[in-house]
């Protein structure tokens, strides 16, 4: 892969979300350290005044950082919240050349589901549902640039072939009888009985179906961007922080366990340090700008070493039709709960 110093789209300006902990801060700090403009969406207030702070102490570049780095709030689980968000930033009228969607959301363990503002269940809502609803708000910031693309934080464990995917119950949408149905499923395949480790699956598998649609319908409007797909592997970091702090909140004791046997015997895992390296360069190096769907996973090569490439998504992933109509249902499910057009704003977009 080019080394930092080969890349030469520095100056640009990235949106990305769940940068306040973990791959995301790991990504954005590379990123401002590089000379990009970033939009650091942030839940509240407190973590924005947070993580400006952590930003501005630990990067080498704070010129640019105070000039440059805007972090508004953005409620993932709240559509209320990402409109009044994306209204902000396409009053500002910013150009955004990069969209990384990279937020996440997994409570494993939960024996019941959790709701987000409009009652949809929680993972489905940050993971899937929120992204999309902001993706295509300020779709036309993006579409104002000159080298635009889209990046998707994916995971391996969308596949029920993958290592991750075959330990426990699989990833699989069904007919998505859970969201056809309205607001309050409690799994997309419309099973009544809820399993959080199958939700995060199954809203990886959406993230994919997502990215591949949009790829799809952008290309159709005429206009050629990469939408990248991609899987950081299993990031288990040595602080209570990062991805797993709320399914550890359910079984301490286990997943201590999990990462001691994982991370330190079988060294399986990936860090946060190098899971952002991999994401920075999926946005900002030229090698990585192929006007195409694309899906990268991080993968263990043996103990200790792993390979970066491209690589197949599932068959369910692969479904064209079942991309399409979680693409509509997403739109209906938005439509019925916000007073924004969103159909006159896609229509002018030409999607």
């Amino acid at each position: 892969m080019n080394t930092i110093s080969s890349i030469k789209d520095n100056n640009r300006r990235v949106l990305i979300t769940g940068s306040s902990s973990g791959i995301g801060y790991q990504a954005a700090l590379a990123l401002l350290n590089a000379g990009f403009d970033l939009i650091l969406p942030c839940r509240n207030a407190a973590k924005a005044k947070f993580l400006l702070e952590r930003l501005e102490k630990e990067t080498t570049n704070k010129s640019s950082f105070r000039r440059n780095t805007y972090a508004p709030i953005l409620d993932l689980s709240d559509l209320s919240s990402i409109e009044n968000c994306a209204k902000q930033l396409l009053q500002r009228d910013k150009i955004i050349d990069t969209i990384i969607l990279n937020a996440g959301l997994q409570y494993t363990g939960a024996k019941q589901p959790k709701w987000s503002a409009q009652n949809f269940e929680l993972t489905f809502a940050v993971n899937h549902l929120g992204h999309q609803y902001l993706t295509l708000l300020i779709l036309p910031l993006l579409f104002k640039s000159n080298k635009p693309r889209i990046l998707i934080t994916a995971s391996d464990v969308h596949n029920p072939e993958a290592p991750g995917g075959k330990i426990g119950e699989p990833a699989g949408l069904g007919k998505l009888d859970g969201i056809r149905k309205g607001k309050m499923f409690l799994m997309i395949d419309g099973n009544l009985k809820f399993n959080a480790d199958k939700a995060y699956k199954d809203s990886k598998l959406c993230n994919i179906l997502f990215a591949k649609e949009l790829y799809n319908r952008i290309s159709s409007s005429g206009r050629h961007i990469p939408v990248i797909a991609w899987a950081p592997g299993l990031v288990i970091p040595r602080t209570k922080k990062g991805f797993f702090r709320y399914s550890r909140k359910y079984n301490e004791f286990g997943q201590i366990i999990f990462a001691f046997i994982v991370r330190d015997l079988l060294r399986l895992t990936e860090t946060p340090e190098n899971a952002g390296k991999h994401l920075f360069k999926l946005a900002s190096d030229n090698q990585f700008y192929k006007q195409e769907f694309n899906y990268f996973s991080n993968k263990v090569k043996s103990p200790g070493k792993r390979i970066f490439e491209i690589s197949e998504v599932s068959n369910e992933a692969n479904d064209s039709l079942k991309a399409k109509s979680l693409w509509d249902i997403t739109l209906e499910l938005i439509r019925k709960n916000v007073k924004f057009n969103i159909d006159d704003h896609l229509s002018k977009l030409n999607l």
